[in-house]
């Protein structure tokens, strides 16, 4: 596989073309090597417009890499600016972790499947990137701090308060909210005079993260 011409395909045939302008968001996705965060069984699909199965080492984890254009429209959306702090749930394979970080001052991700966090751990320090930290444990109960931007890596049915109490003034919430057969992802921004901003973004469908509140069932 020629990496580099599908590396410029990836981003001038899917990324672009999905409203991603933003030359930072694009520029990553150039200078990061999306390749090394994929497992190596999959490694021919790395480029493409799909969601990635993490099989890793024959260890089939239920996860699945969001495809490229889903992750950079949800980038482009939280707009991190350099010296920001960013929280991510759902750490995966590392690769929007380093997404984030190509711009952040650190980021906190939490995996709670411990091959993931490992093989998160691995792909970062091969790739150099220091300002990542992935810690393995549910997020639901680990969560401490403000932060200025928070990014859920997979599908809540709502949005908890403890999310939105963890954005500092000015804030970013990038989270993908519902269920199936179709899911809204969303940017949530906390205003500095109180309250909170949404900006809907679009259609999608995604794995569940795990232990987050669920919305309410009604019986009859």
């Amino acid at each position: 596989m020629d990496m580099e011409r599908a590396r410029f395909n990836m981003v001038e045939q899917q990324i672009r073309p999905w409203r991603v302008l933003d030359e930072a968001v694009l520029a990553a996705h150039f200078h990061l090597k999306r390749e090394n965060f994929v497992p190596a069984s999959m490694l021919n699909l790395a480029f493409s417009d799909v969601e990635i199965p993490l099989i890793i080492d024959g260890n089939d984890t239920g996860e699945r890499m969001l495809s490229p254009k889903l992750d950079a429209r949800l980038l482009q959306a939280v707009a991190i600016r350099r010296g920001e702090t960013v929280l991510e749930i759902g750490t995966g394979s590392g690769w929007m972790s380093a997404l984030l970080a190509d711009r952040a001052m650190r980021v906190l991700s939490f995996e709670v499947n411990p091959i993931l966090a490992a093989f998160a751990k691995a792909n970062l320090n091969r790739q150099g990137i220091t300002q990542v930290e992935v810690t393995q444990a549910n997020a639901v109960t680990e969560i401490d701090g403000q932060w200025d931007v928070i990014v859920a890596c997979g599908g809540l049915e709502l949005v908890p308060d403890f999310l939105l109490s963890a954005l500092k003034p000015g804030g970013r919430l990038a989270v993908i909210v519902g269920k199936a057969p179709i899911m809204l992802a969303q940017c949530i921004t906390k205003q500095a005079q109180g309250g909170f901003r949404t900006e809907n973004l679009f259609e999608t469908l995604v794995p569940m993260l795990h232990d987050f509140p669920r919305a309410a069932r009604f019986a009859l």
